[in-house]
């Protein structure tokens, strides 16, 4: 019998499925199903479309197309389903990312219509940790960023996103976006940082949370203090306020060629449980 495939754009009363979908694996699928619990399936409250792929009437995967392009739980098949869709639409995402698998099958599809990309990065392990490291202290300096010092905190993030992406999220719209974003972090307590006399030296925010997984995000030292420990004893710290007030996993994925911080993670007590993958324009 032909299985009868189709995608479509989900809509508010596909709410319940989507969710079951994205709970199938809660640390891969935070950042999406953060925004989903917030926001519902209303694109423009959502900041995107949520596709879906049907298989004989059952929705089995999910793309997530916003600012990024996020392929969700993708058997191959919903994987082509969502490039054609993606294709015809054009390209109005910076970034493709998700689980390695997929995601290297979105590009491959992808990359004849969408190429070359900035820069494509095959290899980020995801990384988790549910417990406090034993034998290390968290500094205590490291503390929720306070909503009188963004003008102090802003420089670093700016500092960290043009190290990590390779473009300044000044360009555009003069920084706007990334400012309203940070000040969403740093009013809901979730920015961290080390400053000393006035100088950010070490930082960190949770960006995605839901009941189960929080993601960390935006780890920096500055350039000057780095080969010190400070990201050890600081992710500690940041890893402490996470399981305390947040949920109880936290997870992140870093770049595969960032020996230091992954050597940083693996001593604060995160583990590898999978890999995944950005492809950035």
């Amino acid at each position: 019998m032909l299985t009868q495939t189709t995608t479509r754009v989900l809509e508010p009363s596909d709410l319940d499925a989507a969710l079951a979908i994205l709970d199938r694996e809660p640390v891969a699928n935070a950042f999406v199903s953060a925004r989903v619990q917030i926001a519902g399936l209303d694109p423009w409250r959502l900041g995107g479309e949520m596709w879906g792929w049907y298989e004989d009437g059952m929705l089995r995967s999910l793309c997530y197309a916003g600012a990024n392009l996020v392929p969700i739980s993708a058997t191959p098949a919903a994987v082509r389903g969502f490039a054609d869709r993606a294709r015809r639409s054009g390209r109005r995402c910076s970034s493709i990312v998700g689980p390695a698998g997929p995601t290297a099958q979105l590009w491959r599809l992808l990359e004849p219509s969408w190429g070359p990309a900035r820069e494509v990065r095959a290899h980020q392990p995801l990384m988790v940790a549910d417990r406090m490291p034993e034998d290390i202290e968290p500094d205590p300096y490291v503390r929720r960023v306070r909503k009188n010092e963004m003008e102090t905190i802003m420089p670093a993030c700016v500092a960290m996103f043009t190290e990590e992406v390779g473009v300044s999220p000044l360009a555009g719209d003069g920084g706007l976006l990334y400012q309203a974003r940070v000040a969403e972090l740093v009013g809901s307590g979730r920015a961290f940082a080390r400053i000393d006399d006035g100088k950010v030296v070490f930082k960190a925010e949770i960006g995605a949370a839901t009941p189960q997984v929080c993601q960390i995000q935006g780890v920096w030292v500055a350039p000057e203090y780095r080969g010190r420990g400070l990201s050890v004893s600081g992710m500690a710290a940041v890893l402490r306020y996470a399981l305390a007030d947040i949920a109880p996993v936290a997870s992140l994925y870093v770049n595969d060629f960032n020996k230091p911080a992954r050597a940083s993670y693996l001593r604060v007590g995160f583990e590898e449980v999978g890999e995944f993958m950005s492809v950035l324009f």
